[in-house]
């Protein structure tokens, strides 16, 4: 399996980022406004470890080769003012590749966006569109969240969250939609 355009993809996720965002909560028929400043760092190897033992996730030499991923910490003032601060940790371990590079695979956190836990979901990059797509389950709900990156300093965010519904069942009721619109301003000091 060839990882290289998953790697270059989060190489050039690398640095600072200004991000501009727009939620609408559905079910509150609410729109917020926030402005988030990101960084993205390399993962070392003691934290990839950290991430695994975190969600007890064993890992066979041949994937610990190809598992991927990046520290990275934000700050996000919505514009009522509110504020969120958190670190995580991210490790991206292939699994399969179909047709034209698409590869799928586990996305593990030490902790999670929606729930303060370590958390292992699903993943898919698409090489040809440069498209990241993640989606989590949490308890409540199940987050789909896109990264295009469109150049090494621009990156279009879309995020989707469903009411969680029940084993089996399709994902249908959208509780919140965001728009993001993520500009590199620098490059992370290692």
């Amino acid at each position: 399996m060839d990882v290289s355009q998953l790697q270059h993809f989060f190489d050039c996720c690398l640095g600072n980022w200004d991000i501009e965002r727009t939620y609408h909560f559905l079910s509150r028929k609410e729109v917020e406004r926030s402005h988030t400043k990101f960084s993205v760092r390399a993962l070392t190897e003691t934290l990839k470890d950290k991430v695994l033992a975190d969600n007890a996730y064993s890992l066979a030499p041949e994937r610990a080769e190809l598992a991927t991923g990046f520290q990275l910490a934000f700050h996000t003032i919505s514009d009522k003012g509110e504020e969120v601060s958190q670190s995580l940790n991210a490790l991206f371990v292939p699994q399969t590749e179909e047709a034209e590079g698409v590869m799928s695979g586990d996305y593990l956190r030490d902790r999670a966006y929606e729930e303060d836990r370590p958390l292992v979901s699903h993943f898919q990059f698409d090489p040809r569109s440069s498209e990241l797509l993640m989606t989590t389950p949490y308890t409540q709900v199940v987050a789909v969240d896109s990264i295009v990156l469109l150049n090494p300093e621009l990156r279009l965010r879309k995020i989707l969250t469903y009411r969680r519904p029940r084993d089996g069942q399709p994902l249908s009721e959208v509780v919140l939609i965001g728009f993001g619109v993520e500009q590199k301003v620098g490059t992370a000091v290692e």
